[in-house]
């Protein structure tokens, strides 16, 4: 007993209470693009990016693609990019995920009111790995651990399809699982919506354009939320859902 007492008061209070007002410090979870002009002709930060995520005149970054690895920001010599630990990057339209020195944030989540009126109490997750390489997955995994508590909003990841109401969807959708993908999907009842988490399973990246994938599923099936990172933090996940459904945060 004493044993487990100082293990709790060296570790802390693990629970967050606010997952919005949450500070994660030393988080890499959003890049940050300067006003600052350019080097003439330099595209140092498009050459860095191993996804092309980066476009420029005017620079931005495709969050969809971005998985966070840092390197355009070094070689920038005008040191116009930077990343900070603004979790709050979930989106509704996959356009909103292109992030600028004028569009610094994607936009802010509109709340579906058809949604918040059928799962704003309860709302059940069946979690789907399309191929990926478990690091969305392990994140996905830790929503239901003491610090995020996802169920405390009512929101449980289920193990059949058939109790689902949203597919959360990981990994950049390899040919051997479009078949077990779409049976999950049309073993859902409706009404249903995808949950695309991570930059695999949002546009393939960093495996966009491989003969192994087909993500035909969804050019028939757009996400209704979108979760970037590489992997994206849980806090990215739980306000990203909150905000959509129109929850309020609970303590």
């Amino acid at each position: 007993m004493f044993k487990s007492i100082a293990v709790r008061i060296a570790q802390g209070t693990q629970y967050i209470p606010d997952p919005r007002a949450a500070n994660p410090v030393g988080l890499c979870a959003l890049p940050v693009i300067s006003g600052d002009a350019c080097a003439t002709e330099c595209r140092a930060c498009l050459d860095a990016c191993p996804t092309n995520a980066i476009a420029l005149e005017p620079v931005t970054i495709d969050l969809g693609r971005c998985v966070l690895c840092g390197d355009c920001a070094p070689a920038c010599p005008s040191r116009k990019i930077s990343f900070n630990a603004n979790y709050r990057v979930a989106a509704t339209d996959r356009a909103a995920l292109l992030v600028s020195a004028v569009r610094s944030v994607p936009d802010a989540i509109q709340v579906s009111a058809e949604l918040h009126r059928r799962f704003g109490r309860s709302l059940k997750l069946r979690s789907v790995s399309a191929g990926g390489c478990n690091g969305c997955e392990l994140e996905i995994n830790a929503l239901s651990n003491v610090n995020f508590d996802l169920g405390r909003y009512g929101i449980d990841i289920v193990a059949s399809p058939r109790h689902a109401d949203a597919l959360v969807l990981s990994g950049p959708i390899t040919r051997n699982m479009v078949d077990a993908l779409q049976q999950c999907w049309d073993a859902m009842p409706a009404p249903k919506f995808i949950i695309a988490v991570g930059a695999c399973a949002i546009s393939g990246s960093p495996f966009e354009g491989s003969t192994a994938l087909d993500r035909s599923l969804l050019e028939r099936i757009a996400p209704t939320l979108y979760v970037p990172g590489c992997p994206p933090h849980p806090l990215s996940f739980v306000c990203g859902i909150l905000d959509l459904l129109g929850i309020a945060s609970a303590a």
